[in-house]
């Protein structure tokens, strides 16, 4: 969805100049639209996989353990207790997450590889630069993104009271604000290198094939 709205916006010449080169705010900003609403539409299955895998036996459980057996019953039991409006519990902090990092990863990938593409840099074969800017743009997307991650994690995850208020958290700035005080600023990058991990294969497989989708469909386009 997110790529698919970026390249909506690429198409009607949102993001480029007269010279054909990418805008960085433009690029940034339908980024962030992109993955905005991604967020929005993906955050009840967010928000009940994060409780499902939070959930562990007893002598080892660690946090609120909401006790889900499946996720056909995870849903049917946050629609009851909270309505149709609580399957988007921490939605925000699900759209913030999203949003900066669609933003950075494909500001960070379009920018690099038409820097690349320009000063004949990593064209040793077709999709090389590609390859290249895509791992830039992992990196940038796990700096970015891993302090919403954490943040995220922690709101949803949270038990709420009858009205589906958060009882530990009120929102992203004060979980960011207790986690900080309680735990050290570098606690919002906890888990920032298996996040690396995560997110390099996706990035660069996702971007690649987008590259070789645009291709593919230039080629018909011309035929």
């Amino acid at each position: 969805m997110g790529l698919g709205i970026y390249q909506h916006a690429d198409n009607y010449g949102l993001l480029r100049d007269d010279k054909n080169n990418t805008k960085f705010v433009n690029s940034l900003f339908f980024g962030f639209v992109a993955g905005m609403t991604g967020g929005a539409v993906g955050s009840p299955l967010q928000l009940v996989k994060t409780q499902l895998m939070s959930y562990s036996s007893k002598k080892i459980a660690v946090g609120t353990q909401h006790g889900h057996p499946g996720t056909v019953y995870a849903f049917t039991r946050l629609y009851k207790e909270n309505g149709f409006f609580g399957l988007w519990r921490g939605a925000h902090g699900m759209m913030i997450r999203n949003s900066t990092g669609s933003a950075s990863q494909i500001a960070a990938y379009a920018m690099c590889k038409e820097w690349m593409d320009n000063n004949n840099l990593f064209q040793q074969s077709k999709y090389l630069s590609a390859f290249v800017a895509s791992n830039i743009g992992a990196v940038v997307k796990t700096i970015t993104l891993t302090p919403m991650d954490v943040i995220m994690t922690r709101l949803y995850n949270q038990s709420v009271d009858a009205h589906g208020k958060g009882l530990m958290y009120s929102g992203i700035v004060d979980c960011a604000r207790k986690i900080t005080q309680t735990e050290g600023l570098m606690a919002l990058y906890k888990g920032i290198g298996p996040s690396y991990l995560r997110q390099a294969p996706h990035t660069v497989l996702l971007l690649l094939f987008w590259d070789m989708l645009k291709d593919l469909q230039k080629s018909m386009d011309l035929k």
